[in-house]
């Protein structure tokens, strides 16, 4: 019988893993009021590999981390990076100076950071 060394284990181990890819990485945003709603328009890029990875959502979020707006994307922009789009619609409470944009991952899931946004 072959006794496995202790780095053959450890790469069994590892192999064993989950991968984890780059984040969803949050490029620019445009933030501009319409009216008593806002509309953004978010620049995200990400390594999207097909259907099964790709950046599935931003999210608007007041600076406590309450939810203003979320917008999902439906399906994975790997031949298109980075990309734009835009949600409508995003109402914020009156005086609020500044908002915070958090990016998602389909595998990975929010992003533990923000870009924080001053509102004009």
């Amino acid at each position: 019988m072959r006794l496995l060394t202790f780095s053959s284990l450890a790469l069994c181990a590892l192999a064993a893993l989950p991968l984890r890819a780059e984040p969803p990485v949050i490029e620019a945003v445009h933030a501009q009021r319409n009216g008593e709603t806002w509309r953004f328009d978010v620049t995200l890029s990400h390594p999207d590999t097909g259907w099964d990875h790709y950046a599935d959502g931003w999210r608007v979020l007041d600076m406590a981390g309450n939810v203003l707006g979320l917008r999902v994307l439906a399906h994975p922009h790997a031949q298109e990076q980075p990309f734009t789009r835009s949600l409508s619609g995003v109402k914020i409470p009156k005086g609020t100076p500044q908002v915070q944009v958090q990016a998602r991952c389909l595998v990975d899931g929010w992003n533990a950071g923000t870009t924080v946004i001053s509102l004009p």
